[in-house]
């Protein structure tokens, strides 16, 4: 997987599959926050997919769909790094991270 960082940057992982965007990230030292860890009560996890993929993977539920509405810069391919497993669908595809987060856990 190639993941593109807020500057651009393009960094290739190794994502098992089954393992979350948000932890691949993680485990990759990325900047993605995922204040809730991975409960899907955030949108610091907020990506971008690609088409193909964003097209072969499950729709996203209406939980998701709700965080996704307080995320910045939404665009079609947006989803929830937390709610979404990588299969063999991610191989050689590119994941973008946003520009910016709202965390609406912070005070």
């Amino acid at each position: 997987i190639l993941l593109v960082q807020q500057d651009g940057e393009i960094i290739p992982v190794v994502a098992k599959i089954g393992k979350s965007v948000l932890e691949v990230s993680q485990d990759n030292a990325l900047d993605v926050e995922g204040a809730c860890g991975g409960e899907c009560c955030c949108s610091t996890c907020h990506v971008y997919l690609s088409t193909d993929v964003f097209n072969a993977i499950e729709e996203a539920d209406e939980d998701e769909l709700d965080m996704l509405d307080l995320a910045l810069d939404v665009k079609t391919t947006s989803r929830l790094g937390c709610q979404i497993k990588v299969t063999s669908d991610f191989e050689n595809s590119c994941i973008e991270l946003p520009a910016a987060v709202v965390n609406q856990l912070s005070s």
